[in-house]
């Protein structure tokens, strides 16, 4: 049996009653956090409070050697674990397919996903949200901005009247000139709101630390927010459509954002 357990936004605490009894039950346990990671807890940490050992895989470990992992499941229970939801956003089907295609039986204990606390505590409504798109750093992607998928997915969204929710770049392993292992770098919110503001005349949302006792959520212009500091990671960046008049207040009340810089409500 291979379960993927999703551990949630924030520590060790954060994975569901049922994510954690499979956690404990499990013969082997893997992990990944190449594609996000909690931010309030180590491994270390996480092994301690839920009495396991966790055997942490790079992404070369994962894509191209998963053997050892498929091993355990064919022969005994593992357990594979992600930060968030193991198949939303950090997916990982092709592990899953690979696992089935040998006989091996899958579940999937979910966790819960920067998706839904971004529109949770901002306040706007989940179903207005469209294609999401992920900002990289400049010197991930070869260049001194934005990608042209980045701003083509904010301007198609908007022109619907959609939101988009920009997840930040992680780099865990990787720096600029090559595989490092001691690389570890996180897009900020004001830095993305600082490279969108050259590209885009909108507003933005940060949401900083979601799932942790002391979230932010800011709105303003994306110029604005490019002058402020959101604190430790992770952060994530949205840029709303048009707003339902709940929307507009929920930004203004729980966001502190001006009101003179919101569109007026649809």
């Amino acid at each position: 049996m291979l379960t993927f357990v999703g551990l949630g936004l924030y520590d060790e605490r954060s994975v569901t009653l049922e994510g954690r009894d499979a956690l404990r039950a499990a013969d082997r346990v893997f992990a990944e956090f190449y594609t996000s990671k909690l931010a309030g807890a180590t491994v270390g940490e996480l092994e301690e409070f839920h009495d396991v050992d966790v055997e942490v895989r790079d992404r070369a470990g994962v894509e191209s050697d998963p053997e050892p992992i498929l091993e355990a499941a064919e022969g005994g229970d593992a357990v594979f674990l992600t930060a968030g939801d193991p198949m939303i956003s950090t997916t990982h089907v092709d592990l899953r397919l690979q696992a089935e295609s040998r006989g091996v039986d899958t579940r999937i204990v979910h966790g819960t996903t920067a998706e839904a606390a971004a529109a949770s505590l901002s306040g706007l409504q989940n179903y207005r949200f469209g294609k999401a798109t992920t900002l990289p750093f400049p010197w991930a992607h070869g260049s001194d901005g934005v990608p042209e998928s980045v701003v083509d997915t904010v301007e198609t969204n908007r022109e619907r009247g959609l939101h988009t929710l920009v997840f930040l770049d992680i780099k865990i392993g990787t720096g600029p000139t090559g595989p490092d292992p001691d690389h570890e770098e996180y897009m900020t919110a004001d830095r993305a709101a600082g490279l969108l503001a050259g590209e885009l005349d909108a507003v933005g949302v940060a949401v900083a630390r979601a799932g942790s006792p002391d979230p932010v959520v800011a709105a303003d212009e994306l110029s604005a927010l490019a002058d402020r500091s959101f604190g430790d990671p992770l952060h994530l960046l949205v840029v709303p459509g048009d707003l339902h008049v709940l929307e507009r207040d929920a930004l203004v009340e729980l966001a502190d954002a001006p009101p003179s810089v919101l569109p007026d409500p649809v």
